[in-house]
C-alpha cells in the first residue's frame, strides 16, 4: 500500500498553514496562533495519512476522527488547567 497521495497533501496542508500563520501573526502578533495552525494541520496530515496506509474504511475514518477529536478536547482541557510557577 502505497501513502504518496497522502504525503503530498500533507505537503500542501502544511504550506498553507504556513501561510495562515504568518498571516496571523501579522495581523495578531501572537505567537500562540501559529502553534494553533501548526497543531492542526500535523492532526489533519497524520489522519491522511493513517486513512492511506491502513486502507481505512467509511466508519473506521469517522471513528479515527471522533477518537482524535476527544483525545484533542481532553489534552485541551488538561493543559489549560496546568499552571508553572518558578520556585526561589
Amino acid at each position: 500500500m502505497g501513502a504518496e497521495w497522502s504525503i503530498a497533501v500533507g505537503f500542501l496542508v502544511y504550506f498553507i498553514a504556513i501561510i495562515f500563520a504568518i498571516v496571523f501573526y501579522v495581523i495578531y502578533r501572537k505567537f500562540s496562533l501559529i502553534l494553533y495552525t501548526a497543531s492542526i494541520s500535523t492532526l489533519i496530515f497524520s489522519i491522511f495519512y493513517a486513512i492511506d496506509v491502513f486502507d481505512f474504511s467509511r466508519n473506521l475514518i469517522m471513528l479515527t476522527l471522533v477518537i482524535s477529536t476527544i483525545a484533542f478536547f481532553a489534552l485541551g482541557k488538561y493543559f489549560q488547567g496546568v499552571t508553572y510557577t518558578k520556585e526561589n
